[in-house]
């Protein structure tokens, strides 16, 4: 009796260190779920940045071309660091790059453009974060694939890296272009 005494807490820590243990190991960040995979993007209109650019809607969606929506914001470092790889997908033929600013002003987003470029075809702004609760936005950066007919076939939660670029988000674009 007295050994179960000692036994029962330390197995009942070990269990515990183990839960808690095992909450840390998250899957991946570009396997976060996402309820909006294989359905169309969400029917919100996001205002242009300015008058120099256009906003988008879901009807720019549809328009036969693959879009990859970049979500982004002028406080995140790890934007700062994804900046180049988007003018490499912004080259990519029959493919329109699309930069959704998240809770950001437009005059931080202008400086942001003015220091790292602007390979985007369009930009949103939601400064508010509402778009971003309708397209499922975990934060920044992220990355959503869209095919011809406005369906969202891919999502990239995370900075993109040239062997994430490679590796994972050229690929889903030609499958998004094939239609598979």
């Amino acid at each position: 009796m007295k050994r179960l005494i000692y036994i029962v807490p330390v197995l009942a820590f070990a269990v515990l260190a183990y839960v808690l243990f095992a909450s840390l190991i998250a899957p991946a960040p570009d396997t976060l779920p996402s309820a909006l995979l294989n359905k169309p993007v969400p029917d919100i209109a996001l205002p242009a940045l300015d008058k120099n650019v256009k906003g988008f809607a879901r009807a720019d969606f549809a328009s036969g071309h693959v879009t990859v929506v970049n979500v982004w914001a002028s406080w995140c470092a790890p934007c700062r660091a994804e900046a180049p790889l988007l003018a490499a997908i912004s080259g990519l033929q029959g493919v329109k790059l699309y930069g959704f600013v998240y809770k950001d002003t437009p005059a931080n987003a202008r400086g942001f453009l003015a220091q790292y470029g602007n390979p985007f075809d369009r930009l949103g702004l939601d400064s508010d974060g509402r778009a971003g609760i309708e397209w499922g936005v975990y934060g920044v950066p992220e990355t959503y694939v869209i095919d011809g007919r406005g369906i969202i076939r891919a999502r990239f939660v995370g900075p993109l890296t040239p062997q994430s670029l490679a590796g994972t988000l050229l690929p889903e674009i030609e499958r998004a272009r094939s239609g598979s």
